[in-house]
């Protein structure tokens, strides 16, 4: 099993789901972040004060993955959230050593 990681943009949220749905990946966790790599932020003014803005907000997406599905979830996550420009994001892929269901005990695959 892996866990999938994708930091991105908030405009491709909705489109990175609507994907992962049509796999049949029904379970993800979503939280607001905020960060920077090759965008490196931006300039803004303030009361005539420049400042940087070097945190910008982006959208982490979580979801665990079986071991034979997890190219077919790479591709969706890439091909929906691509935009082209700098600041699209990254897909971080670990592994995922195990999962219980809570509520019937589950674990492995079956839990997921």
């Amino acid at each position: 099993m892996k866990m999938v990681v994708a930091v991105l943009r908030h405009t491709e949220l909705q489109r990175v789901q609507e994907a992962l749905l049509a796999l049949g990946i029904q379970g993800m966790t979503v939280s607001e972040v905020k960060g920077f790599g090759r965008q490196g932020g931006y300039t803004e003014l303030y009361r005539a004060a420049e400042y940087a803005v070097r945190f910008l907000p982006k959208v982490k997406v979580e979801v665990a993955v079986p071991d034979g599905r997890l190219q077919e979830v790479l591709q969706a996550i890439q091909g929906s959230a691509r935009t082209g420009q700098v600041g699209d994001g990254k897909i971080f892929v670990y592994d995922l050593l195990q999962v219980i269901r809570i509520r019937t005990a589950e674990k492995g695959e079956e839990a997921l």
